[in-house]
């Protein structure tokens, strides 16, 4: 079983897959062309994805809103408060696939802690292969980095059919960034989908209450 673990987008979810497969078909995953969803195109995910369902014994995906996310960035009671909360959306993975191994991508610099912070979680211990960049080594969570991925994907085109364009999402990114100052100008506050805890937000809210003095 393998999970993977998103970046940081100011704009909605935070999705965590898992994928169970057969040992006797882990070599299918492979052969897929699976590899870091970063690396793909939309499309090329969407065909993947829908590859990987029909071979993964089973896939669980658990969404994280914006709100739960603030509120633990916020006042969470871990010093490592987002790693801590994506354990514990693998833990929930984990204990609904109940697989005998689980690779993961660690989130935390320390990639041992996050697999003690997963296994504390577990309703029974289990072998946690934690590594960093986990998605480019085994195609297993490429596989569950790609279904995360589109399942996000589909939240973001769900908000912008709403709400107009917004770009990507990420803070990276300047039509997510313009969007932001725009909703807050006409608003005077962020959407619920907006990770209101970023700094991103905070900038801009900063930088917009100073314009007005």
């Amino acid at each position: 079983m393998s999970t993977s673990s998103p970046t940081g987008p100011v704009i909605g979810p935070l999705v965590i897959a898992g994928v169970t497969i057969e040992k006797a078909r882990i070599g299918e995953i492979g052969l897929l062309g699976v590899k870091d969803s970063k690396l793909l195109s939309t499309i090329q995910r969407r065909k993947l994805a829908a590859e990987i369902r029909r071979v993964a014994c089973n896939i669980s995906i658990t969404e994280l809103s914006p709100a739960e996310i603030d509120k633990s960035v916020l006042k969470g009671k871990k010093l490592r408060k987002l790693n801590y909360l994506e354990a514990t959306a693998m833990a929930k993975v984990i204990k609904k696939l109940d697989p005998t191994v689980a690779y993961v991508d660690s989130s935390d610099v320390q990639s041992e802690r996050f697999a003690k912070d997963i296994l504390e979680l577990l309703p029974k211990k289990i072998k946690i292969v934690s590594e960093h960049h986990a998605d480019e080594k085994y195609p297993l969570v490429s596989a569950a980095s790609i279904i995360a991925k589109v399942t996000r994907d589909e939240r973001i085109d769900e908000i912008a059919r709403i709400h107009g364009d917004f770009g990507s999402g990420y803070p990276s990114d300047l039509r997510t960034v313009s969007f932001l100052r725009d909703w807050f100008m006409k608003h005077g506050s962020f959407p619920d989908f907006v990770r209101k805890s970023w700094k991103t937000v905070a900038r801009i809210e900063r930088e917009l209450e100073q314009s007005r003095l």
